[in-house]
């Protein structure tokens, strides 16, 4: 498919799989295979039943999203499989798309099966360098037998990482291994395996990620069950990863909500925990074109303390603000511990009967099957009253804002609030930001950012986050002057959903550009890494006319990048004219280009 294969192949018996783009290797001969709770390995002696083949070629419409329709295309194959040991019947299927490659095993037999560990692997060429993170860590780019030993007594630990696992290869080709559709079935990560230096294996989590739950050392499933698919989102070039990330979406099932007429999109401004920053709140998100605010940890009472989450703190007059910001068309969130979760149904009903439009949930940390099934339950349970949901800390995509377009963003990353650094910060496109979207929190006007204002702003174009936290850590009051503050027409106007999504230019932990269309107007975002660079973007994505470039743009470098001003200028520009776009250390770029 667009010169990206996967092909199945038998061992002496035991199934293997392989990937290549253009001809060239990106992953290798690798295993198959599960091992049951008995200790039954499936995949190690086979033989095949069956074999079936077929094309798929659809378009869909997402309720939001990158693009404004979504293809789906690709072969596929899939083995029926009888275990010459134990008489098992099973099934692997694979998929062959231009964006990449997918596979994952099916249970035939009816009745139940316990799953214990997953045994496919991951043969990387010599010479490849992955992007590891687990956690909320920084990425380490490390060769792929060199992950870092993490985890505690009470964690999964050893030398894993979370997904999405970016690896980059020879030759300028890049691979980001993700999940999708999962259902039923722990989270995967990937850890390093001793004697193969080249080789990541699958381990499915037996603990909650920061270890505060049951340990599940096996996960048993209702038969016939399908895992989730096992995704390598592959580009011929770095940019072209970062616009091949749809591909977990088309794994994922199809919207399941009849109506989604009151999903809405937005960007969110968090308020102080008082009355009257609330309705400060509204009147600044009306100001700055903002959907939402949000009341976050703490409006109920210290979260850790108190499992109850239906009574505002005396500080908070909370009919009195959702009335406002109601009358001025803006949506309230509330944030919510996983502590007070206990009857998610009443609670999210309760919200609902108050008029609030969404919830973020807080330390969500996954893992476990009873974990994945939990989260996809509050989803549900969310759509049911009509609540956007954010699910925070420790949870990774697996596709299913798709499935459930209410769950519209979530953490699982180190985030802007850290304040990490530049390098940080342009490696996520090609790394976290493929597997979905990620609530990054932009910090513009931060005195603790170690990157430029410019390079904050150009945050809302380069990452893919449609409810995006703005002003994160600000009062109001700070903008009173926006004079001072020369990029916030920029916020006001930057959608968080496009019709067109297009990468221009990108290496991962160095730069990255991005184009995105809402209308007829496009946002481009760049952003560099520690080194000033100028780069020269054609600007034929333009349709035809003119257009007006305002290019909010790096001044002289400061002292440090945080006092690097902001500069604004205006130009005439044609799809003809190749824009060159000079960014400071730890810098960006911003650029709005309306039809003049």
């Amino acid at each position: 498919m667009g010169g990206t294969s996967v092909t199945l192949s038998l061992l002496d018996g035991a199934l293997r799989w392989s990937a290549r783009r253009n001809g060239r290797t990106v992953v290798d001969t690798s295993a198959l295979g599960l091992r049951l709770g008995d200790g039954t390995v499936l995949g190690a002696d086979v033989r095949v039943v069956r074999e079936r083949y077929g094309t798929h070629r659809t378009t869909w419409t997402p309720v939001y999203g990158r693009n404004a329709t979504v293809t789906d295309h690709y072969q596929e194959q899939r083995w029926d499989l009888v275990d010459r040991a134990s008489g098992i019947r099973f099934g692997v299927q694979i998929r062959a798309y231009k964006t990449g490659v997918a596979l994952r095993y099916l249970l035939l037999d009816q009745g139940t099966a316990t799953v214990a560990d997953e045994l496919t692997t991951f043969v990387f060429p010599d010479g490849t360098t992955v992007y590891s993170a687990r956690d909320e860590n920084a990425y380490e780019p490390v060769a792929p037998g060199s992950i870092p030993v993490t985890g505690t007594s009470t964690t999964d630990n050893g030398p894993l990482t979370d997904l999405p696992l970016t690896a980059t290869l020879t030759g300028g080709l890049i691979a980001c291994v993700c999940e999708s559709s999962r259902v039923d079935y722990p989270r995967l990560m990937l850890g390093s395996v001793a004697g193969e230096p080249n080789t990541l294996a699958a381990f499915l989590m037996e603990h909650t990620a920061r270890g505060t739950g049951p340990v599940e050392t096996t996960s048993t499933v209702t038969t016939p069950f399908a895992t989730p698919w096992r995704a390598v989102v592959i580009g011929a070039t770095h940019a072209e990863l970062v616009d091949n990330a749809e591909l977990v979406l088309n794994l994922a099932p199809p919207n399941a909500l009849p109506d989604t007429s009151w999903i809405k999109p937005g960007k969110v401004f968090r308020c102080e925990l008082s009355t009257a920053a609330g309705l400060a709140g509204v009147d600044f998100a009306v100001a700055r074109g903002l959907e939402y605010i949000e009341y976050d940890a703490g409006w109920y009472g210290p979260e850790f303390t108190t499992p109850d989450a239906t009574k505002p703190i005396a500080a908070i007059d909370l009919p009195s603000v959702i009335s406002y910001a109601t009358s001025k068309g803006v949506g309230v969130f509330l944030y919510v511990n996983r502590l007070a979760l206990t009857d998610a149904d009443s609670l999210f009903g309760l919200y609902k009967s108050w008029g609030v439009h969404g919830i973020k949930l807080g330390f969500i940390n996954d893992g476990t099957q009873t974990m994945t099934d939990q989260i996809i339950d509050w989803a549900k349970t969310a759509a049911k009253y009509e609540l956007l949901i954010d699910m925070h800390d420790d949870v990774r995509p697996f596709g299913y804002e798709r499935t459930y377009p209410n769950w519209i963003s979530l953490e699982g990353v180190r985030g802007n609030e850290q304040f990490p650094t530049a390098t940080h910060n342009v490696t996520l496109p090609f790394a976290r930001n493929i597997g979905g979207p990620m609530d990054y929190t932009i910090c513009y006007g931060q005195s603790r950012d170690k990157t430029t204002n410019a390079h904050q702003m150009a945050m809302a174009a380069v990452y893919y986050q449609p409810l995006n936290f703005l002003f994160w850590y600000d009062k109001p009051s700070k903008y009173a002057n926006p004079a001072n503050w020369p990029g916030l027409p920029w916020f006001n106007a930057v959608p968080v959903t496009w019709d067109e999504s297009r990468t221009l230019a990108g290496a991962i932990g160095e730069y990255i550009a991005v184009a995105r269309r809402s209308g007829s107007t496009w946002y481009l975002g760049a952003m560099t890494n520690e080194s000033s660079r100028t780069l020269s973007l054609p600007l034929s994505f333009l349709g035809s006319g003119t257009y007006t470039a305002t290019v909010y743009a790096d001044g002289t470098p400061g002292s440090s990048p945080f006092r690097t001003p902001v500069v604004v200028g205006t130009r005439t520009v044609t799809a003809a004219d190749t824009l060159d776009v000079a960014m400071a250390p730890a810098g960006g770029q911003a650029v709005v280009l309306a039809p003049s």
